[in-house]
């Protein structure tokens, strides 16, 4: 087999032009797959980085409203038979699979959220949060220092914000050690946070800007859970922070926690339900994973002509090689050889082509890349695909003539010379 292999490379090299010709249509046909699959796998990469976040892999757990987030409303007050998540169901939560934390929280949202001095701060949100809270959302303390036990246990008067607060509130100062009044109580800032997967958006319309630049840009001043009824006088239900194990587990991960919350729930108005970017990125992926289904189909069809060249070259092979052909056969190569010599050919023909193919895809999905502002990504895989379908293609397409040559008679074929 080897020595097969290497006079085959042999022959590939002595007839380079031929060669090259021979195989144009395979190096075309999977060049253009792995061009097309290098774009589609960019831009999967690039969905589920801006809908979901590098790394990010929380997911929200609330209630629901019909189609809408349940918020608090003054007149109507907390809905009935919606316990209070309590530590042991979140204990219950943290145990199912792909979860890696789960913590709970309350969170108001307001344009004048809490002022310093005269200043409001502008699409604000307060949360009141327990010790899990900045473990589990992936936030760290960049300046001063996180809530002591103590203030967790007691509701401490004390605030930590995060960076957009400082920007909005104190102009870029420093907040530690000031007040800022949240419904007229005074809170001290001990620390500042930030949230260790905020990434750099990417719009891609008008309506993506806006609601990005909202949920991004809202300023956030945390504050012990026990300190929630100081402001807001009312127990209200707990909003469900979960962290899956990884990106792919988020849509399971959040739908389990959301159906064990819901076990406690005995309310016909409002359900738990996870509010899962990736579901939405799975669905676009979905779409874009056909799309490149149909195209990659078409662009096989190319392969099909490169097939044919083969078949051609490799008959006409085994016409200038018939003197050969029949003094290996009389000298006793028996047909198996013979035929498995034509095959090694026609295979490791198409494997070059296949090899110069993939190398000419990478090559045109960067330029593409680079002409359309797409992201690049290559797929290992459909490498290894592209290359083991080229091989097939050799042996497929060279059955025939290899089968041609092992069924020459070698009397005739000496004949001939």
């Amino acid at each position: 087999m080897l020595e097969n292999i290497l006079s085959s490379l042999r022959g590939i090299w002595s007839h380079k032009l031929r060669s090259f010709l021979t195989i144009l249509g395979v190096i075309i046909g999977i060049a253009a797959i792995i061009a097309i699959v290098s774009i589609v796998e960019g831009t999967n990469r690039r969905l589920e980085r801006s809908l979901v976040g590098s790394g990010n892999n929380v997911i929200t757990v609330a209630l629901s409203q019909g189609e809408y987030n349940w918020e608090y409303d003054f007149s109507g007050g907390t809905p009935a038979g919606v316990p209070v998540v309590t530590e042991a169901v979140l204990d219950q939560v943290r145990a199912l699979d792909g979860v890696e934390a789960a913590t709970g929280y309350r969170t108001r949202r307001s344009w004048n959220a809490a002022y310093y001095l005269d200043r409001p701060l502008n699409n604000g949100e307060i949360t009141g949060i327990s010790d899990s809270y900045f473990t589990t959302m992936q936030y760290s303390v960049t300046m001063g220092r996180g809530f002591t036990a103590e203030e967790y246990a007691r509701g401490a008067k004390v605030a930590i914000v995060d960076e957009n607060a400082v920007t909005n509130l104190f102009d870029g100062a420093s907040p530690l050690g000031k007040a800022v009044e949240i419904r007229q109580e005074p809170f001290v800032v001990v620390g500042v946070v930030r949230d260790d997967n905020a990434q750099e958006a990417e719009y891609e319309s008008l309506d993506d800007y806006y609601m990005y630049s909202y949920r991004s840009g809202a300023c956030r001043v945390y504050i012990p859970a026990q300190a929630w009824p100081i402001v807001y006088q009312f127990d209200e239900p707990l909003t469900v922070g979960v962290r899956a194990g990884s990106t792919r587990q988020m849509a399971s991960a959040g739908s389990s926690a959301a159906d064990l919350l819901n076990t406690y729930v005995r309310s016909d108005s409002v359900r738990y339900a996870a509010l899962n970017a990736q579901e939405s990125a799975e669905e676009l992926k979905t779409l874009t994973n056909a799309i490149q289904l149909m195209l990659v189909s078409i662009a096989s069809l190319s392969l099909l002509v490169g097939g044919i060249g083969v078949m051609n070259i490799m008959l006409v092979s085994v016409t200038e090689r018939t003197a050969e052909i029949g003094l290996k056969k009389a000298l006793g190569a028996k047909k198996r050889t013979i035929l498995a010599q034509f095959l090694t050919e026609s295979a490791v023909l198409t494997s070059v082509g296949g090899v110069l193919g993939v190398l000419a895809g990478i090559g045109l999905a960067k330029l593409i890349s680079e002409v359309a502002s797409l992201e690049f990504g290559i797929s290992v895989p459909w490498i290894i695909i592209s290359v083991a379908f080229s091989m097939f293609i050799g042996v497929l397409f060279g059955a025939m003539p290899a089968s041609r040559a092992a069924r020459l008679d070698p009397i005739e074929a000496l004949r001939r010379e």
